[in-house]
C-alpha cells in the first residue's frame, strides 16, 4: 500500500509540474534587451571583467594559485595564434567571434578544448597542471563564474605575450 501512495504522489507532482510548464510556454515572451537590462547583465560580471565587445563573446582563461607546478606556465593557442600565457594565479580575457573554437595547450602532452561561443556571452575556462613524466601536463576545462570569483582574489592579470617579429 505504501508503494502505491509514493507512486500517486510522484504522478501528482509530475502533473502539477507539467501544468505549470504549459502555462509558462503560453506566456508572452520577454521583451528584447534594453540598455537597462544590458547594464544589469554587465553589472553581474566579476570586478575587472567588462562586457564583450558588440557582436562578440569572450572567454576568461584563469589558473588558480596552487603549489604544484607553480613555476610552470603554458601558452593558450587557437590554431597558430598565441592568445596568452597562464602562469600560476593569473588570468586573461580573450574576446572572440561567435561560433565554434578550439583552444590548445601543450608541453609533453597536448590538451584541446572545444567551445561554442555566442555573442554577448562570457565563458570561463580553468587551466591546471597534472603530473607528467618530464614536465607538468597542462589541461583546460570548462568552469564557472562562481569558480572564477572564488579564485579571483588571488589572481593577477597575465602579462601580455611579446609579439614575434
Amino acid at each position: 500500500m505504501r508503494h502505491f501512495q509514493k507512486t500517486t504522489l510522484i504522478l501528482a507532482l509530475l502533473g502539477a509540474s507539467l501544468a505549470v510548464n504549459a502555462q509558462d510556454a503560453s506566456a508572452p515572451q520577454a521583451p528584447a534587451a534594453t540598455p537597462a537590462t544590458e547594464a544589469a547583465a554587465t553589472a553581474s560580471l566579476p570586478a575587472g571583467i567588462s562586457a564583450p565587445p558588440e557582436g562578440m563573446g569572450q572567454i576568461v582563461f584563469f589558473r588558480e594559485s596552487k603549489m604544484m607546478g607553480a613555476a610552470i606556465g603554458f601558452i593558450v593557442r587557437e590554431g597558430e595564434a598565441e592568445l596568452g600565457k597562464l602562469r600560476n594565479a593569473t588570468y586573461f580575457v580573450h574576446p572572440t567571434t561567435p561560433g565554434q573554437h578550439s583552444y590548445v595547450v601543450h608541453s609533453e602532452a597536448k590538451d584541446v578544448m572545444n567551445i561554442e561561443v555566442e555573442a554577448g556571452e562570457t565563458y570561463y575556462v580553468s587551466g591546471s597542471l597534472s603530473m607528467g613524466v618530464f614536465a607538468g601536463r597542462p589541461n583546460l576545462s570548462p568552469s564557472s563564474q562562481d569558480a572564477f570569483v572564488a579564485a579571483q582574489k588571488k589572481l593577477k592579470p597575465a602579462k601580455p605575450l611579446k609579439q614575434k617579429d
